[in-house]
């Protein structure tokens, strides 16, 4: 753990002495009702805004792609929570007692985005050239008149088993009910912890750990199985030919990225009131953006090896889907998700005062969640015909969709998710690492 002078950036000063545990570990509750109001006055915004592109000309397309990226990016959050939670239920350790009940509530948004996705299963045929034409009649048919090509003919009816609208309800009940089975678990088995008895005790503290470490565990792996399933499913057979071994390992670092940056968020607001204010020090928060630096490292690296192993290979089958995404002005969205994504979050981490100031942690992980959408829409839009001339704003303002949906979209899941926050204390009372928490920081 880090040791050092504590520092505040805005506000700096020592404590010498060990904390108490405030009387009262209940969430602020004005405080984040506030937030909820403001979320929800943002999102009726957007929404309102949204409607209007119903009218232009490709609007309902870009509001549909949009809604996508909205929901993809409410999952990152929903389930990278529940991954999480259960890593650090496995690996143990002061930062995860820090953002436990944040991720507690991040995993029980799950029930919402779950709801989220019968919109995108209902319109799939707009945005899925396998679910527009779900057989090999109905895709010889689109090849004969211009709408296919030959080998996406040929992709779609190879896979077929897996992508058609049967099998994608099928796959999205099944990821789902077992994601919600998990949740509700860890949730539950999170209250009764607290309630044990024999709490305080080690029988106790080592009865839990073994409990959760053995479903989470194996937890860990399904999740992996499962995010891989449902990022081929929705996001990468946009484009039915387009292959990659280290696509869902991709989407699960990337969650991990988004929900490292939103729980220090999160974490450090509500340390501007009780209880978190006597919890969070600067050794955790440190730690904290340490995490979010290895995330962040890992990010770029799988990212960046997907792209070398493509561009040394040099198939014709493959870098299609690359250069789509550098053509007609993509190449400056491209660049810009490098510098944005990757590059920024990358050179600010490194400074140890930065990881230790309040402040400028809250505007690097707000930054860093915009990155992540920004991301999102790299992922989704240039898989469309029409993704070339939709960047020139001149009879093409549908586009803007990608910025008003998913303001929608996540503004309605923060405000569920604050909601979810308020209904349980923000610290695990019976876990032997609460008195770590306490000890006063160690200044050499």
């Amino acid at each position: 753990m880090s040791l050092g002078h504590e520092h505040h950036g805005d506000a700096g000063h020592h404590d010498h002495g060990p904390r108490v545990l405030p009387s009262s570990l209940a969430a602020p509750e004005e405080a984040i009702k506030a937030w909820r109001t403001r979320l929800l006055i943002v999102g009726g915004a957007a929404a309102l805004i949204s409607l209007a592109f119903l009218l232009l000309k490709g609007g309902p397309g870009h509001i549909l792609r949009a809604y996508l990226m909205g929901f993809m990016v409410s999952f990152g959050f929903a389930g990278g929570g529940l991954a999480m939670l259960m890593l650090q239920y496995v690996s143990g350790g002061k930062w995860g007692l820090l953002l436990r009940r944040p991720l507690e509530a991040a995993s029980r948004t799950l029930w919402l985005v779950a709801a989220m996705v019968i919109p995108v299963l209902f319109f799939m045929k707009h945005l899925y050239q396998w679910a527009a034409y779900p057989n090999a009649k109905a895709t010889a048919a689109a090849y004969a008149k211009g709408l296919m090509t030959q080998e996406q003919m040929l992709t779609a009816n190879a896979k077929h088993a897996m992508l058609s609208p049967s099998a994608a309800v099928v796959q999205v009940v099944i990821v789902f009910g077992i994601l919600l089975l998990f949740t509700t678990l860890l949730n539950r088995w999170s209250l009764q912890r607290d309630a044990d008895p024999n709490a305080g005790s080690q029988s106790s503290f080592d009865y839990w750990r073994i409990k959760f470490e053995n479903l989470s565990g194996i937890g860990i792996l399904i999740y992996v199985i499962l995010l891989t399933d449902l990022a081929i499913l929705l996001i990468k057979s946009l484009d039915v030919t387009w292959y990659s071994s280290i696509y869902g390992l991709q989407f699960l670092v990337g969650q991990g990225y988004q929900t490292l940056a939103l729980g220090i968020l999160i974490v450090i607001l509500l340390s501007r009131y009780q209880p978190m204010k006597s919890l969070l020090r600067v050794t955790e928060q440190h730690d904290l953006g340490k995490f979010a630096f290895a995330f962040t490292m890992l990010n770029i690296y799988l990212c960046f090896a997907e792209f070398l192993i493509i561009w040394s290979g040099n198939i014709p089958d493959e870098i299609p889907w690359y250069l789509a995404r550098i053509h007609g002005g993509w190449w400056y969205i491209c660049s810009l998700d490098f510098i944005c994504h990757w590059l920024i979050p990358f050179t600010l981490l490194l400074s140890r005062d930065l990881k230790r100031n309040k402040q400028k942690m809250i505007w690097l992980t707000c930054f860093m969640i915009f990155a992540r959408c920004l991301d999102m829409f790299w992922l989704i839009e240039p898989n469309f015909p029409d993704a070339a001339g939709n960047l020139h704003l001149s009879g093409n303002l549908g586009i803007l969709a990608y910025i008003t949906v998913p303001v929608a979209v996540l503004s309605v899941w923060g405000a569920y998710y604050l909601t979810e926050l308020m209904k349980r204390p923000l610290m695990n009372v019976n876990d032997p690492h609460l008195e770590e928490m306490l000890e006063p920081e160690h200044a050499h």
